[in-house]
């Protein structure tokens, strides 16, 4: 068991916490990370790019001129990849990037991921992400004072509404419900930041 101080908003120790070894203490697999990484960046991809065929190209369908005799080289169709505004072969369609991938493997990426911010003493617990008003420049003077910049910050199952109001206009700060804690957005924060309840239901999700 890893022990950590617990803080608050106003950067004040108000006690500590045992994380348990088996979620936050896992060897850091970099492998590992890089799949559900390209995972998780491949089922945000649109997979709407696209180029026409010969049959989707608008065009006359006879034949440009007699297959014999001209000296020239025989064609069948003026909509063909090598005349200026043809078709192109073999050019993307609209398909999912999507791909799967273990549950197991997912959920030891998410526990890898956890253990290299704690590794590098770049995990932070605090009691609740709550605030009395919902005011942008309040919250931003509190996270300046406590030196976060990028800072992802990862609550219970339920956010609290002032506080992810108060965030959502700054731009190196995002706020997450527990359920939404994934390995792309935990590595790419400088700063992570717990709830005690979110390392609560993230033990018992993990374990």
């Amino acid at each position: 068991m890893s022990r950590l101080a617990v803080r608050n908003l106003d950067n004040e120790e108000i006690g500590d916490i045992e994380l348990d070894d088996d979620v936050f203490g896992v060897p850091v697999r970099r492998d590992i990370l890089a799949r559900v990484v390209n995972w998780q960046l491949a089922k945000r991809r649109a997979g709407t790019h696209k180029t026409k065929g010969i049959s989707e190209i608008q065009g006359t369908t006879k034949k440009p001129y007699k297959q014999k005799g001209t000296g020239r080289a025989r064609q069948g169709s003026l909509r063909s990849p090598q005349f200026r505004g043809g078709a192109r072969i073999f050019g993307p369609v609209v398909r999912s990037h999507e791909f799967n991938l273990q549950k197991k493997v997912r959920r030891l990426g998410l526990k890898s991921a956890l253990s290299a911010k704690l590794e590098e003493g770049k995990l932070v617990v605090i009691d609740a992400a709550h605030i009395e008003e919902a005011k942008t420049k309040a919250l931003r003077i509190r996270l300046e004072a406590l030196s976060w910049d990028s800072v992802l910050i990862i609550d219970g199952p339920a956010v609290d509404q002032n506080f992810a109001r108060a965030a959502r206009n700054l731009p190196r700060v995002e706020v997450l419900p527990q359920q939404g804690a994934n390995v792309y957005d935990i590595l790419r924060c400088d700063t992570l930041v717990l709830t005690r309840e979110a390392v609560q239901h993230l033990e018992a999700r993990l374990k």
